[in-house]
């Protein structure tokens, strides 16, 4: 299973994905892909995205049963904790963020 949340991305970036995957609402896509188009859909995130904010969730064997990756600024950062990813919030005002 695959999960992609995008806010603020441009109308080509969504239309890219709506050719893989389901959007059930407005910029959640879902999908049961490979990994290898998984990447192939990151990459175009990467290149289309602009100034808007990505987050994608695949289901894995891990501890949790998930990874996940961001692209773009936004107050929720993923760290690792002990091989656990978990999600640092920055401060409201957005001064720090990356």
């Amino acid at each position: 299973m695959l999960i992609v949340v995008t806010e603020a991305v441009p109308p080509r970036l969504r239309g890219r994905l709506a050719v893989w995957l389901l959007e059930v609402r407005a910029g959640v896509y879902l999908g049961n892909v490979s990994r290898r188009v998984r990447e192939m859909l990151w990459e175009h995130c990467e290149a289309l995205m602009e100034d808007g904010n990505i987050v994608m969730a695949w289901q894995t064997n891990t501890e949790s049963g998930f990874d996940f990756q961001t692209l773009g600024k936004n107050r929720r950062m993923p760290i690792d904790h002990d091989g656990l990813r978990l999600v640092e919030f920055f401060p409201v005002d957005g001064e720090n963020l990356p």
